[in-house]
């Protein structure tokens, strides 16, 4: 008859046994030779084999001897023979694990060392399978893919309407009475019915958009998208996808598909302002573009053809850039068909009471209030002002003037005089450089915004250019902000 102790030991067993059987992940024990001494219910339903069929024999060549691509899987790599073996415990989060009738499927598996007295005895291997949870998580990265791509999709079509908005509703039109606006609308005239590249040239704020609006609005591509873009407002690393688009995964970070500025043009005019800014890769495949009329995405090998008529302005003398190479000679003779020169206000001050009309009526709808003009003594000052930010400089004076004016009369306040405007005064400043003329506008706008670069009253909004452009430009011409703050 068994005694009490054996009594003991075998109903404990058998409830060991059935606490194992009831867990839902498989559970093998293994010797120190990594050959099984046990398998619960769960363990024998997923792999095929019986708890007998198993006993003794070594688990990884039965299920764990190829990864799932078929290659070996050698024993010694075996993170549940090296448990048995080094006392170290595993977590492996994906790997396969092979049945009985030779078919495979995912596992996330631990493997635990086991001591008796100190002595590594073994090891125990609790795996589930997880084919489940992989096609629930394929499933929900296939929806968000889908999700990014739709975005993108929407945001590409968004840009495209605003794109036709914005060509076919210009901002403000070409005013102006002076002989070389005259010349300026002359030349719009001329240049619009063809496709021919146009190269626009003038100082900041002079109004260069407007002239690259007018021309597609005057072309026979007015129908099609005009869209925009500040090439020095983007980030250098980011030019050639901004431009021209990208493939998933070209670089980080690239998870859908993405069409460019040039793509979203097609059919239309692409106005590249601030073009002088273009890194040289850049200009390379904006060359290819006018030469040939195609491209290729970033990361992409197919081949894309473009109908698409280019539109580029810059401040700066591209001619002399040339010379310094940091710009390509055959890029600029081809931007350069029919070059527009954009005439500075100083240059045209008799249409200075005009435009001042013109834009009060627009800051009277802007700002919800009646304002009736411009006192006759601040047309003057207007008129005796050199005006080194031009058209958008004046925008701010008169904008700033009806926010402080309680009256239906704008009162314009002594603006700043022509000594720190930037501009050279005939037989008062000696000649100089383009680009020392550049640096000397800058301190100079600096030292009247008291070092202030970005928002509305900023040496940026003077200028006309994006902050980070200007502190770019900062750097190139070695300006020191402080100092000209305190020239």
């Amino acid at each position: 008859m068994p005694s009490s102790s054996s009594q003991q030991l075998a109903s404990l067993l058998h409830r060991q046994s059935l606490i194992l059987n009831a867990i839902g992940d498989g559970v093998y024990g293994l010797d120190a030779q990594g050959r099984l001494t046990f398998a619960n219910a769960a363990a024998q339903t997923m792999m095929g084999w019986s708890e007998a069929e198993l006993l003794d024999k070594s688990i990884h060549h039965l299920h764990h001897h190829s990864h799932a691509d078929g290659s070996p899987y050698p024993l010694d790599q075996c993170p549940i023979f090296k448990a048995a073996h080094d006392g170290q415990s595993y977590h492996i989060s994906q790997e396969v694990f092979w049945r009985k009738d030779g078919s495979c499927f995912p596992v996330e598996y631990s493997a635990t060392p086991i001591f008796e007295n100190d002595q590594l005895v073994g090891a125990v291997a609790v795996f589930r399978d997880v084919s489940q949870r992989m096609t629930h998580e394929q499933q929900l990265k296939t929806s968000l893919e889908q999700i990014e791509r739709l975005k993108a999709e929407a945001e590409q079509e968004n840009n495209r309407l605003r794109a036709q908005v914005a060509g076919q509703q210009p901002e403000q039109p070409m005013l102006g009475e002076a002989p070389a606006m005259q010349l300026l609308r002359q030349q719009i005239d001329q240049v619009s019915p063809t496709d021919a590249s146009v190269l626009i040239t003038g100082e900041n704020g002079v109004g260069k958009e407007l002239v690259a609006q007018a021309i597609h609005q005057q072309s026979s591509r007015a129908t099609g998208p005009l869209i925009k873009v500040n090439c020095g407002a983007i980030a250098p690393t980011l030019v050639e996808s901004e431009l021209f688009g990208h493939e998933k995964g070209a670089f980080t970070g690239a998870t859908v598909q993405r069409k460019g500025r040039f793509e979203l043009a097609d059919g239309g005019t692409l106005f590249l302002d601030e073009v002088a800014e273009l890194p040289m890769d850049a200009q390379v495949k904006l060359l290819r573009i006018l030469q040939e009329r195609e491209m290729e995405r970033v990361g992409g090998s197919r081949t894309l053809q473009l109908d698409v008529r280019i539109i580029a302005a810059t401040n700066r003398d591209l001619q002399k850039m040339v010379g310094l190479g940091l710009f390509r000679m055959d890029l600029f003779y081809r931007l350069k068909v029919f070059p527009i020169q954009v005439p500075p206000l100083r240059q045209r001050k008799q249409d200075i009471p005009l435009l001042a009309s013109a834009l009060v009526q627009q800051l009277a709808q802007k700002l919800g209030r009646r304002i009736n003009g411009v006192s006759q003594k601040s047309i003057q000052r207007l008129i005796a002002h050199d005006w080194p930010g031009n058209i958008r400089e004046m925008q701010n004076v008169l904008e700033h003037a009806a926010i402080i004016s309680r009256g239906e009369v704008l009162d314009i306040p002594e603006l700043v005089s022509p000594e720190l405007s930037g501009v050279s005064q005939p037989n008062k400043m000696p000649l100089m450089t383009a680009e020392d003329a550049e640096r000397e506008n800058i301190r100079r706008v600096l030292a009247h915004t008291q070092g202030v670069i970005a928002g509305k009253q900023g040496a940026a909004a003077i200028l006309d250019l994006p902050p980070s452009t200007l502190r770019s430009r900062m750097k190139r011409l070695a300006i020191d902000q402080e100092v000209a703050i305190y020239r």
